[in-house]
This record gives structure tokens, C-alpha cells and sequence, in this order.
């Protein structure tokens, strides 16, 4: 993955959008389950509760109605009903408000004050003593003081009882309004979130979305530009492949042809002296013999042009030194050569994609540069094979570095996963530094 690859930003991005997802999950959760806690905790509770506390309210309108009518005083002495009478009923009340206050006490809980729920106990144990003692007094034939003490006593408990039942059910209704504006703050604060949320995915999906718009026509443009260039890069190779063949034609016609047309005419110029004279063609022999040596030396020439054979056979470093030998000759360059490290086996492809960026370097050196020398330095390291050419020249004028042969040199380095830079030299002139890997370069493809 390169460095420049949008990869990493994309990803820092996908990170960054899960990250507010799953912050903005636990907050809505967290939202959500105090907003259940509410809705079971305080809002069925005091439900519950008022039942519960209405229920108490019933059982005390009851007693009162029920210590009313004991204490009826429009009725005549002879159709009054003794107060003993009044106790089953009464019982029954206090049974059902004992239950009731129980499961009050229980539901209400943490909730309320201890102390408050101690005095509300407190006062039911003491109105139920009250009333037992009154229904005693009443079996003793003392009905008269148990009126009046149910008068004096009961009646006033059964009122503040009463009154604290009220004050009750008026907290639990405050509570309940609290908590239903509570629940509407968590449910406004909700559906904000999520309005928010959205608004901070549409822009994140927005920003994304033209990153990768912007990314995807500058990688297009590229594209664009190196097809043009390989275009070009076709076909100038292809001119240049087609002028090759045309010098290597005029070679073959003219200086070939010239000399066999030569070593013909001299040997049967040597057939009709010999035939003439009777005499040994020696001179003429050798003269052919001479114009033979020409000719090989002319084919060799041509086709280390074509192709070093000795890179095949001896190697990359021996096929430098070679071409160097004949390169001062024809250029009057001087070159200055020099390999570090232990040679290594390098891949043949590699091999000859190096060899022929020195050509083209070399050429340049020769065709660009106006430099009189030239230093190679070939350096066989742990990872790759390392060759820097550099002169004394002019450097890369202009747009020198999109020139066809170093696009070509590009190419021939990429074909075997190598590098290529080009660089300026310490002393302002050019500097050509190719790297390929050893081995296959199928291996480091991978």
C-alpha cells in the first residue's frame, strides 16, 4: 500500500464515523435505559402508589363514615345500636387498611422519608389502640365516654390520617408531573441526537464522496497523461525499432555487399593470374583474408549493437566493461568505472534492462550533457543491484525528465519491479540511479 494511496484516509475516516456511531450508541442507550429507569421507577411506582394510597383514602372516608353514624345523635337511645355491634365492620375496615398500607410502605420504599414513613405508621398503631380501647370501653357498659372518646380521639386521628394520605397523593401527583417533563427532556434529547447524528453522516458521506471525486478524476488524469505517454513511448519505439532495421539494412547492403562484391572480384582476378601466369595467388589471398577480418570485426560490432552476447555469458559486470572499452573509442568520453561489494547472481532480465540503461544514460551523456566524462559506479548490495551514471554536463534542462529515453528507462526498470531516479549530480550535471531486486522478478512481484 503506498503512501499516497487515499487507503489511509479512507480508513482514518471509517474509524472516525464508527467511533461517533458507537459514542452516539452508548449515549442513546444511556438516554434510553434512564429513561426506562424513569418510566418503572418513578413513574409506575408512584402509579402504584396512588392506588394504594386512594385505597387508604376509601378505608379512611369509611371509618369516618362508619364512627359518623355510630355517633348519630338524631336517632332515639331505644334504636341506637350498641357500639359493640359497630366492631366487625370496623375490623374489616382496619384489616383492609393495614393490607393496603403495607404494600404502600413496600412500594414507596427509598423513596420517601423514613421518618415520614415511621409517622404515618405510627399514627394507623395508635388510631387501631384508640379504637380498641374504645370498643373495651364500650363492653364495660360505658358507651357514653367511649362516644365521647371516639368523638375526641378517633375522629381527629382519622382527619390527620387523612390529611397525610392527601399530602401523599399531592406529592406522588408532583412527582409524577416532574418525571412525565423529565421523560419529554429525554425523548427532545433523543430526537436531537439523531437529527444530529444524521446531520454529521450526510456531511461525512458528503466530504467522502468528493475526496473520492477528486481523487478519482486526479487518478484519472494520471492515467490520462501516461497513456499518452506510452503512446508516445509506442511509437517512438517503434520509429526507432524501424530506423534500426533501416541502418542494419544499408549496413548489410552497402559495406556487406561492397565487400563480398570485393572477395569475389579479387578471387577471380587471382584465377585468371594464376591460370595466366602459373603463379601462387598469394597476395591476393591475403588481401582477402584481410577484408574477411574487416567484415567479422563489422559483424561483431553490429551485433553487440544488437545484443551483448557477453552479458549472457560472463555477465553484467564483463558486458559493462566491454561496452565501455568500445564506448570511449567511438565517443572519445572518458569513463570512469567502478563496482563495490561481492557480486551476486542478478536475474538476466534484470541484467539487460540494466545494461541498456547505461547505453541510454551514456547516450544522453553524449547527445545532451557536453560533458568530456563520465563515472559508473555499479554496487551489488544485500537487497538489489544498484547503478548510478553520472556526468559533468548541463543536467536536466527544462522538461529534460519526460524525455522518451528516460520514459524508456522508466519502463525498462519497471519491468523488473526496479527504481529509478533522476537526480542531479554533485558537481550540477546529471545523475541516473537504477535499482533492481535480485533474483526473479516474478518473486518480488508478489
Amino acid at each position: 500500500m503506498k503512501p499516497n494511496s487515499p487507503t489511509y484516509r479512507l480508513l482514518a475516516g471509517l474509524l472516525v464515523t464508527l467511533l461517533a456511531v458507537g459514542v452516539y450508541s452508548g449515549y442513546s442507550i444511556l438516554q434510553l435505559r434512564s429513561l426506562r429507569l424513569l418510566q418503572t421507577g418513578t413513574i409506575d411506582r408512584n402509579r402504584i402508589d396512588s392506588l394504594l394510597l386512594l385505597r387508604i383514602q376509601n378505608g379512611l372516608n369509611s371509618l369516618a363514615l362508619t364512627m359518623r353514624d355510630m355517633l348519630d345523635t338524631e336517632a332515639a337511645d331505644s334504636q341506637r345500636y350498641p357500639l359493640t355491634a359497630w366492631q366487625p365492620q370496623l375490623r374489616r375496615i382496619q384489616t383492609d387498611l393495614a393490607d393496603a398500607l403495607t404494600r404502600e410502605e413496600e412500594v414507596a420504599g427509598a423513596e420517601r422519608d423514613p421518618e415520614q414513613r415511621r409517622y404515618l405508621a405510627d399514627s394507623f398503631r395508635q388510631f387501631r389502640e384508640s379504637l380498641d380501647r374504645v370498643f373495651v370501653l364500650a363492653a364495660g357498659h360505658g358507651e357514653a365516654e367511649a362516644r365521647v372518646q371516639i368523638r375526641n380521639s378517633l375522629q381527629a386521628r382519622q382527619a390527620a390520617l387523612s390529611a397525610d394520605v392527601s399530602r401523599l397523593l399531592v406529592a406522588n401527583n408532583a412527582s409524577e408531573q416532574a418525571a412525565a417533563l423529565r421523560t419529554q427532556e429525554l425523548y427532545e434529547g433523543v430526537e436531537r441526537n439523531v437529527y444530529i447524528f444524521l446531520a454529521a453522516m450526510l456531511v461525512v458521506v458528503v466530504l467522502t464522496g468528493l475526496y473520492l471525486v477528486q481523487y478519482i478524476r486526479r487518478l484519472f488524469g494520471q492515467l490520462a497523461s501516461l497513456s499518452d505517454q506510452r503512446r508516445e513511448l509506442a511509437r517512438q519505439m517503434i520509429t526507432s525499432q524501424e530506423s534500426t532495421f533501416r541502418s542494419i539494412s544499408r549496413e548489410l547492403h552497402d559495406e556487406f555487399g561492397q565487400i563480398l562484391t570485393a572477395i569475389g572480384a579479387i578471387l577471380q582476378r587471382a584465377g585468371r593470374r594464376a591460370t595466366r601466369d602459373n603463379i601462387s595467388p598469394t597476395d591476393d589471398l591475403l588481401e582477402v583474408r584481410e577484408i574477411v577480418q574487416s567484415t567479422l570485426e563489422k559483424v561483431r560490432s553490429l551485433s553487440q549493437a544488437l545484443h551483448p552476447s557477453v552479458l549472457d555469458e560472463a555477465g553484467l559486470e564483463r558486458a559493462l566493461a566491454v561496452y565501455f572499452s568500445g564506448f570511449e573509442q567511438r565517443t572519445g568520453v572518458r569513463i570512469a568505472y567502478e563496482k563495490t561489494g561481492r557480486e551476486h547472481e542478478i536475474d538476466k532480465e534484470a541484467s539487460v534492462q540494466l545494461y541498456r540503461v547505461v547505453q541510454e544514460a551514456l547516450n544522453n551523456v553524449v547527445r545532451h550533457s557536453g560533458s568530456s566524462s563520465a563515472a559508473v559506479r555499479l554496487q551489488f548490495g544485500e537487497s538489489g543491484v544498484v547503478v548510478e551514471i553520472e556526468d559533468e554536463g548541463t543536467g536536466y534542462p527544462g522538461k529534460a525528465t519526460h524525455g522518451l529515453g528516460l520514459v524508456s528507462m522508466r519502463e525498462r526498470m519497471d519491468l523488473v519491479n526496479g527504481n529509478i531516479e533522476f537526480l542531479r549530480g554533485k558537481k550540477g550535471g546529471a545523475l541516473v540511479r537504477a535499482t533492481a531486486p535480485h533474483g526473479h522478478p516474478e518473486a518480488h512481484a508478489e
